[in-house]
């Protein structure tokens, strides 16, 4: 299994992910979640790495062998998920239970007015957070996603709601330009939300326990958080089986402020704190775990660089995870998913 998870190509393919769109639409959720059953099964035998590494994590998730019908699972509730972004796309929230636990701490720092980073990961659906406007109407909400990554099914998902993809924050941009559009959303009183759980290779990372086992967890997006100094609050859309949804939110920091000397370590506090929480929500939802390759494995090429604290554009591309040499031109972002 390899660590680099960008080099896997994107599964199903353009045919296949139109036409599970196309019964969708036409034949509603319940005859297209039959599709689901063959999709799985594809996923299993043709997907050795994603099949070994489904394996290999739940193992450590539900401290027992895992056997192929965990895998089987596993895989499906994926798939429910990536099924249920048409619906929830395309205005039919209505059909889903969705309990929001944690709105009243997420309310409180939204309505500073000043901007709040969400910071999420590939634990369960971060489509289902747009439930949050039933709780919150007329909520700005800013989502940094890599366009370039999974390009198949974000084409499909973007002609589904194009109104929401010119919302996105496109990751793939260089780090300046990056920065100043999530720095232009936080002024206008956005929510920016971003998934923090993924490395790339040859950036920084900081090594923290997740299930019994240093895991490498990027840098940049903590930070991006220290330079624009807003307020962070952990996110989680969980899926619960059938219709049903929960959204998890708990409050991370009011704002980093760096000690000088003990940057770094205050960082990697943070970041150890966040896979504390990762973990805790992993172990209570396990087939939700959507990182289907190697998490724990170490590129040792990721320096970890003296944290950026201020608002230059130098800091500002280090903070968006650009490589070094790139830099002075501005070039070569990373590409936070």
């Amino acid at each position: 299994m390899s660590g680099d998870w960008k080099q896997r190509p994107e599964g199903g393919g353009r045919l296949a992910l139109w036409l599970i769109r196309a019964v969708a639409c036409h034949g509603g959720r319940t005859l297209a979640r039959l599709l689901l059953y063959p999709t799985t099964l594809y996923f299993l035998l043709r997907r050795g790495p994603e099949r070994r590494a489904s394996i290999a994590f739940l193992e450590r998730a539900l401290g027992r062998p895992a056997r192929l019908l965990d895998g089987a699972r596993h895989v499906h509730t994926f798939a429910s998920t990536i099924l249920d972004r048409v619906f929830l796309l395309d205005e039919t929230q209505r059909r889903f239970r969705v309990d929001v636990r944690g709105i009243d701490a997420l309310a409180a720092k939204v309505d500073e007015g000043r901007g709040v980073l969400l910071f999420g990961s590939h634990l369960g659906s971060f489509e289902a957070m747009r439930a949050l406007s039933r709780e919150r109407p007329g909520l700005k909400l800013r989502v940094v996603l890599d366009k370039a990554h999974g390009k198949a099914l974000t084409q499909m998902l973007d002609a589904l709601a194009p109104e929401i993809a010119a919302g996105v924050i496109d990751a793939s941009q260089d780090g300046p330009a990056l920065m100043l559009q999530i720095q232009q959303a936080a002024a206008e009183g956005a929510l920016v939300a971003l998934l923090v759980d993924r490395s790339l290779p040859g950036q920084p990372t900081v090594q923290a326990p997740f299930f019994g086992k240093p895991a490498p967890f990027p840098l940049a997006p903590w930070q991006m958080a220290a330079v624009l100094k807003l307020p962070i609050v952990l996110g989680f859309g969980l899926y619960r089986g059938g219709n049903h949804y929960e959204l998890v939110f708990e409050p991370c920091s009011d704002g980093i402020d760096l000690p000088r000397g003990r940057r770094g370590e205050a960082l990697g506090a943070l970041i150890r704190g966040y896979a504390a929480r990762l973990e805790h929500h992993a172990r209570q939802a396990p087939y939700n775990w959507f990182n289907f390759y190697d998490f724990w494995h170490v590129d040792p090429s990721a320096q970890q660089p003296e944290p950026a604290a201020s608002g230059d554009p130098q800091a500002l591309a280090l903070a968006a995870g650009v490589p070094a040499r790139d830099r002075a031109v501005g070039v070569g972002a990373g590409r936070p998913r």
